[in-house]
């Protein structure tokens, strides 16, 4: 009977509950292993991307002193208007030729990508076919403008 009672459950039964405590024990090792290693890369990760925010941030008030800075030199032989609409122009033209090598890189990578630039060209056209007219227009009487005060002097 004891000998029964040691196959049945005696032995066997102690090396069950032990060797699943073993495999809990590793277990809880490996994922706070794994919890410290994606603190360790989490910590350096945030300071990157908080660093690289700011340098954004830098970049952006740089590009708008610049801009301020051609902005003066452009009003200093032309009025401010029209000095205005060419440092405007000359920004939209830079968007223009950026966007479509964009676009162009895009389509190249087919799939997905692909699809998107098709949905942004449209929504771009769209809203160009909208914008461009009435800014032409204005630029246009401006022109006008400047050219009917400069015959008048």
């Amino acid at each position: 009977m004891g000998d029964a009672a040691g196959r049945s459950g005696g032995s066997g039964g102690a090396v069950g509950p032990t060797l699943a405590a073993e495999v809990a024990e590793v277990v809880r090792e490996e994922v706070r292993e794994v919890r410290t290693q994606l603190i360790r890369s989490a910590r350096p990760t945030g300071v990157g991307l908080a660093l690289l925010a700011t340098a954004g941030g830098c970049l952006v008030l740089g590009a708008g002193a610049a801009s301020a800075t051609v902005l003066r030199m452009l009003e200093t032989f032309l009025p401010r208007r029209l000095a205005t609409a060419g440092l405007t122009g000359g920004y939209l033209v830079a968007a223009v030729v950026l966007g479509r090598a964009g676009l162009s890189q895009l389509r190249a990578a087919g799939g997905g990508p692909a699809w998107l630039a098709d949905e942004m060209q449209g929504a771009v056209s769209s809203t160009a076919s909208q914008v461009v007219p009435a800014g032409a227009a204005a630029v246009r009487d401006e022109l006008d403008r400047w050219g009917s005060g400069r015959q008048g002097q």
